[in-house]
């Protein structure tokens, strides 16, 4: 991996009221907040409810085929026309990962690792969660990135999902990503920038804040946003973002054939939920992870890497 450029380390480029914030938030388990609801009938929270999961789908003879669907990536080009875009960045290729939840199963990372082979971009984007479970120590899954980042041939650049702590996003920048909160990175190529901002997590913690991340950023310059949930996409139009990059639904992940989603708990509609997107001036791209959770499996909803290639829209300057 190339390494980003060397910056002070993360807590001390945050404000120090909104580490103790975000820190004090970890300690709190979402059932409490969600609901009794989801307490009875989320499988994350009643384990029985898992097991129950896994051993119908061992019945029907469906699971090894899951576990097998959850193995088998797929790569996806999206084309992107960004108006104002600097002919230096025509072409430019960003590799999108999210939802890389490693420690579920090892053999997913090294499926991953076989997939990225021969795969050309400029930079890569991970749009949160390396962690599978939200309470459980990170160890394994920071093993598992250890164990991805030779692979990857570009700076990467990382946002926080709701299943990451700060602790994790320290240990992510030991590694040599950079990890974005509320904050924003130019991105220089051929003489020409393109601002990337990065949020943190838009769905559980809602610590997130658009105005910190776009501080300084020159009104003409394209805003690439990288978010956990596209459920800010309303105030990431409203600022002027021209492409937000978000993760978290899994495309369903468990899905009818057709790849329509069973579950859609996020607060963005249904056609945000995977691919890519519009909201009045903003685009944006939902992908539906590289990684599972609950279980490793998926079903008519095959994990992504997505590569986003940048162009010139026709009414561009």
């Amino acid at each position: 991996m190339t390494a980003v450029q060397d910056v002070p380390a993360l807590r001390d480029r945050l404000d120090p009221a909104f580490v103790a914030q975000r820190t004090a938030l970890e300690q709190y388990q979402p059932p409490r907040d969600f609901g009794v609801w989801m307490m009875i009938f989320h499988p994350r929270y009643l384990p029985i409810l898992r097991w129950m999961m896994r051993f119908t789908l061992k019945c029907l003879g469906l699971y090894g085929r899951g576990v097998r669907n959850a193995h088998t990536l797929q790569t996806r080009e999206n084309r992107v026309a960004l108006r104002g875009l600097p002919a230096a960045f025509a072409g430019f290729r960003i590799l999108h990962l999210s939802d890389l939840h490693l420690d579920i199963k090892p053999t997913i990372t090294d499926a991953l690792i076989r997939h990225l082979q021969g795969l050309q971009y400029d930079c890569c984007v991970i749009t949160g969660d390396f962690r599978e479970g939200l309470w459980t120590a990170p160890d394994q899954a920071l093993a598992e990135t250890a164990r991805l980042i030779p692979h990857l041939h570009a700076p990467v650049y990382v946002v926080p999902g709701n299943h990451d702590s700060l602790d994790m996003a320290e240990a992510l920048e030991r590694m040599g990503m950079r990890v974005l909160i509320n904050e924003h990175v130019i991105l220089n190529h051929h003489g020409a920038a393109v601002c990337l901002a990065g949020l943190d997590d838009t769905h559980y913690y809602r610590t997130h804040d658009l105005t910190a991340a776009l501080r300084g950023v020159p009104e003409d310059m394209p805003v690439i946003m990288l978010a956990h949930s596209g459920e800010v996409y309303r105030e990431a139009a409203a600022s002027g973002v021209d492409l937000l990059l978000c993760g978290h639904t899994h495309g369903g992940q468990i899905c009818l054939p057709g790849g329509f989603p069973l579950m859609h708990h996020v607060e963005h509609p249904r056609a945000m939920s995977r691919g890519a997107w519009r909201f009045g001036a903003l685009q944006g791209y939902t992908s539906p992870g590289v990684g599972a959770s609950i279980l490793p499996v998926r079903f008519f909803c095959p994990p992504q890497a997505v590569i986003h290639i940048l162009e010139k829209s026709e009414d561009s300057n």
